[in-house]
């Protein structure tokens, strides 16, 4: 059955509503227990439990018998007997074998004489009867908290639940110290003309009845599924290195949470191998004081005195200095020293050599190519900042390119007349060499050239001995000094005369034209 009175509209299934557990469809799953068993088919012959746990309002649930084998339901309306006069109703909560396993775990034995029996299922009319007995118990419990404050009592009264025949009423209280409330009881009895009976409870009952959100945002933890409440100490949040700011620990019952202990064994079992650092570590740069504890990641921060930067260290280094501390020595630093890790080789490298190798020279040799490559775009690199760069010499554009000097062949033996010619050729070759510039390193006056044909004989040149041009030249009847003269005395290519490199003009004996006769 869903519940219709909170604002979920039907729709909790995980437990807690806006009735805190006393919702009068009996559908809410507050402090309610899964039955798995209940769709699996009981053997031939098998009689199921006859103990049944009954829920009633605020999540407080008990054991009742049902000695007329009645057929319930999880969630069905039963009418149990009261614990005096009278009778209650409640709503089934858990039946069958898991009732068994609920009682061995609260330690209730099942021949035990306080267990009461079930009347009944409730009707129309026991269900209309409790709405109306739960209808008052909000105006009751104001007017109850002004009569606790005529008489001055230290106490807290939290709520109020009628029976639901409305013969007796309990109301549930908080104080720290013992309180006489007989004339409490009196003055409720004659102005209410119930049965009044006081129970106290604690201040985490109290925020269990109550109801509420957490500061993680889910409902209370003893509002929902936390029945047994367990001390909670300060040492729980020293153990989980939590900052002990009563604000941010404590609860709403004004109680160190509950949840503090959930996680208690977890941080005991990793702090075995934390070690405490009772008085701050010693180094050669000063005493080193622990700021922070990491207790799953086994880090440990420390900072020198005096220092704000912190230094992390893992557990075994600050064992280390502990150990060296002890034994009267104290490190250069906090941090260990560095060492190069030791690779060790395999036997297989040993012996076949390692196939990375290979991958490595042909990296470094492409490497090496791109290298040169882009050297070669980029060109010379420029001078670094404050290096003066070598002199160097500069080359005009007009300047001819050095060759190198042919090797001198073998001189050959020829006719004095072609020798003589052959040094003519030379000087003429020299005397032009101020005007050409290829001769200089063509032309070489040491050895005759043979290589050229011999001229062929034109009758319209003769030189002045009488002779013709077919032979090489002598040289004779020349001046002094007109060695160095060329044969053809005509205009240069550019026009201009051409000047011989020595003292005679161009009127010289053998240097003028023939007669036409």
């Amino acid at each position: 059955m869903a519940c219709t009175s909170c604002s979920s509209g039907g729709g909790c299934s995980t437990g807690g509503c806006g009735s805190k557990g006393g919702c009068s469809s009996g559908g809410c799953t507050r402090l309610n227990v899964f039955d798995w068993l209940q769709d699996i088919d009981l053997p031939a012959g098998f009689q199921e439990f006859d103990l049944v746990e009954i829920r009633f309002k605020g999540g407080r649930k008990e054991f009742y018998r049902n000695d007329k084998r009645l057929h319930l339901t999880t969630g069905d309306a039963v009418v149990v007997e009261a614990g005096g006069n009278g009778w209650h109703l409640g709503y089934v909560s858990l039946k069958g074998e898991l009732v068994r396993l609920q009682m061995k775990k609260k330690k209730v034995p099942q021949d035990s004489k306080d267990i009461r029996g079930i009347l009944r299922v409730a009707s129309e009319q026991d269900v209309e009867r409790y709405e109306a007995a739960r209808e008052l118990e909000l105006n009751t419990m104001f007017r109850a908290r002004s009569v606790v404050d005529e008489l001055r009592l230290k106490m807290k009264l939290s709520d109020v639940e009628y029976q639901a025949d409305r013969t007796r009423a309990t109301f549930f209280y908080s104080a720290e110290d013992r309180v006489d409330f007989r004339d409490l009881i009196k003055r409720l009895a004659e102005e209410f003309r119930v049965r009044v009976e006081m129970r106290q409870i604690s201040l985490r009952h109290e925020a269990g009845r109550l109801g509420g959100i957490g500061a993680c945002g889910r409902e209370l933890c003893c509002s929902t599924w936390l029945t047994e409440f367990k001390s909670v100490s300060t040492t729980a949040a020293r153990y989980q290195n939590l900052s002990l700011n009563p604000a941010k620990l404590s609860g709403q019952c004004g109680r160190l949470k509950c949840c503090l202990n959930y996680e208690l064994e977890t941080y005991l079992d990793a702090l075995k191998d934390i070690p405490q650092v009772s008085r701050p570590l010693q180094t050669q740069l000063g005493d080193a004081f622990l700021q922070k504890t990491d207790i799953f990641k086994k880090r440990m921060w420390f900072a020198l005195r005096g220092d704000n930067n912190w230094v992390m260290l893992p557990t075994e280094r600050v064992k280390e200095i502990l150990a060296l501390n002890k034994a009267g020595e104290k490190p250069d630093t906090l941090l260990a020293p560095v060492t190069e890790p030791v690779v060790e080789v395999s036997v297989q490298e040993h012996v076949e050599g390692s196939l990375d190798r290979l991958d490595d020279k042909i990296k470094a040799g492409k490497r090496t190519k791109r290298k040169k490559k882009k050297e070669k775009e980029k060109g010379p690199l420029a001078p670094a900042a404050g290096v003066q760069p070598k002199p160097t010499a500069t080359v005009p554009k007009d300047a001819p390119r050095p060759r190198p000097e042919p090797k001198p062949k073998p001189p050959v033996e020829a006719a004095p007349a072609a020798a003589e010619g052959g040094e003519a050729r030379g000087n003429k070759a020299g005397a032009r060499g101020g005007n050409n510039r290829r001769s200089r390193a063509n032309v070489s006056t040491d050895a005759p050239r043979t290589d050229r044909p011999a001229p062929r004989f034109d009758p319209r040149f003769r030189n002045a001995a009488g002779g013709d041009n077919s032979g090489p030249d002598t040289g004779a009847g020349r001046a002094p000094g007109e060695e160095g003269r060329g044969e053809r005395s005509g205009r240069s290519r550019r026009g201009g005369r051409r000047s011989g490199g020595g003292e005679g003009g161009s009127g010289a004996p053998g240097n003028s034209a023939p007669s036409a006769s």
